[in-house]
């Protein structure tokens, strides 16, 4: 399942680095709980909270098969 979250993270990271940030995949736990990390522009962005359940996580969920959640560490 790491593996296609991170081609689905492939997929969304330009939309990201558009806007002076980026995403990196921590780890994908059994429970399907998907941890991030958002850097550059994104780390600490008030809209960072929304990009990640508005954009990554519902992506990550219609994709790969398993995802539950998405959480930023």
């Amino acid at each position: 399942m790491k593996e296609n979250v991170q081609k689905a993270i492939d997929r969304i990271r330009p939309n990201l680095q558009a806007d002076g940030g980026d995403v990196e995949l921590i780890d994908v736990g059994e429970d399907g709980v998907v941890k991030v990390k958002l850097v550059g522009a994104c780390h600490g962005c008030p809209m960072a909270q929304m990009t990640l359940k508005n954009g990554i996580e519902k992506l990550l969920k219609q994709e790969v098969p398993g995802v539950q959640s998405v959480v930023s560490v």
